[in-house]
């Protein structure tokens, strides 16, 4: 037998499922693909849902698929927002609580003849995601897997109170189940999404909403019978969930633009616009408190030959590296940009003098002298650097940069003539 009124609650989840899956494909992140399976999972839940009053065993595995794939979900949801899900035994808690909760389940509804097994499925939400931390423990020690293990192990001691109660121990411990894993989304992205933005709110209040509907769900079954609430109010947490998600990503699509716009998309380096703003603002803090500060302009030197030689793209991989190595070499207070093919430009703060600029300025070239590997390349460049210091060479963003430049290839030419007397020496030694 079909119950046909959960047709329109299909619809309207898998309709928005694909305005989220429409939203994710433009996202391209690992998140957002485990949120679109775990909503997939919550269309099928309202698909099995249509099946519960199906006679005999194809009403209980169709009560098996509603309440499995709604907790599949909500474990999805929270492996999905820890940031070291990639490591081996995030994966193994994902499996063990998918797992742990199927059983659970699948004891449960197997009703009178599976009494027996309660305890012992109870207990894995404790054994195992407890055992697991502490095999991990060397290698993992984060607070949202103690979060987790907390828990999980809090679910386990109360189905062990609760759930042979007589009347609804069974109703009780389901919901408790499904308590826990929705309040533990919400504990998840509270804890990853701390940020003052609409999604987050929308998000974490969605599932700390959708956790309690199996608090208050239960409550008034039990306790106030008379009372009726439909079925699309306890939903509507899923919808504010999805509405949530949603923002999300849009909000982390235009933070993504914006990082595109202001930095340089091989290094990650600021670009040029970035960099004359960070100048400006450094320039207008050290006139503020009558300060120095230094740029650098940076100019590799055989660049041009590494590309010709060895391939665009071992130029890359020689940039990405310089870049690195400036940054492991200034202050986290100054700014390395890339300001041009070759061209790193360098503002030093807090303040700096034209001793500390000449200081930095040697230890770079040192550090680009000495061979580089690069994909069993090794590659060595040098450096031109010009440095003009305000207030001293220039009063002004424009004139300062002007400044710097031209100290740079006054030092390229000095080095090129250098070279050329060094060949020429070599060529026609001097007599004895």
């Amino acid at each position: 037998m079909v119950d046909w009124s959960k047709l329109p609650d299909v619809v309207a989840v898998a309709l928005l499922t694909c305005a989220f899956a429409s939203v994710a494909r433009r996202n391209h992140t690992p998140v957002s693909r485990v949120w679109l399976t775990a909503w997939i999972m919550i269309v099928l839940h309202f698909v099995f849902s249509m099946f519960l009053r199906a006679p005999g065993m194809w009403g209980i595995l169709a009560t098996f698929g509603t309440l499995a794939t709604l907790t599949w979900a909500g474990v999805l949801f929270m492996w999905a927002s820890i940031p070291y899900r990639k490591q081996h035994s995030s994966l193994g808690m994902m499996a063990i609580l998918l797992l742990a909760n199927s059983i659970y389940i699948a004891v449960t509804l197997a009703g009178p003849a599976m009494a027996w097994a309660l305890n012992p499925a109870a207990l894995l939400f404790l054994i195992l995601p407890v055992g697991l931390t502490l095999l991990a423990l060397r290698r993992l020690n984060h607070p949202l897997r103690w979060v987790a293990v907390l828990l999980y192990s809090c679910l386990s001691v109360f189905l062990l109170v609760f759930q042979h109660r007589p009347g609804n121990g069974t109703d009780l411990a389901l919901n408790a189940v499904l308590f826990t894993v929705f309040f533990g989304c919400c504990l998840h992205f509270f804890y990853v999404y701390r940020r003052a933005t609409a999604g987050a709110f929308i998000t974490i209040a969605g599932f700390l909403a959708w956790a309690l509907v199996f608090v208050v769900g239960s409550w008034l079954i039990f306790d106030y019978p008379q009372i009726h609430v439909e079925s699309e109010v306890w939903n509507l947490p899923k919808y504010i969930v999805a509405v949530g998600m949603i923002l999300l990503l849009l909000e982390d699509q235009i933070e993504h633009n914006k990082h595109l716009a202001l930095h340089d998309p091989l290094t990650g380096l600021p670009n040029r616009r970035l960099f004359e703003d960070r100048l400006s603002s450094a320039l207008d803090r050290a006139r503020r408190i009558d300060a120095q500060m230094a740029l650098l302009i940076v100019d590799l030197n055989r660049f041009k030959q590494v590309n010709d030689t060895l391939g665009h793209h071992v130029g890359d991989l020689l940039l990405q590296r310089v870049g690195a190595i400036f940054l492991g070499r200034v202050r986290r207070s100054d700014t390395v940009a890339r300001t041009g093919g070759d061209e790193f430009s360098i503002i030093l703060e807090e303040p700096a003098s034209r001793a500390e600029a000449m200081h930095v300025s040697q230890a770079l070239i040192e550090l680009l002298e000495k061979p580089l590997q690069l994909e069993n390349q090794s590659v060595r460049i040098g450096a031109s650097i010009g440095i003009a210091v305000f207030p001293e060479d220039a009063a002004d963003m424009e004139l300062l940069c002007i400044a710097a430049d031209k100290q740079m290839y006054e030092e390229k030419l000095r080095q090129r003539t250098q070279s050329h007397a060094d060949a020429l020496s070599i060529a026609h030694p001097l007599p004895n």
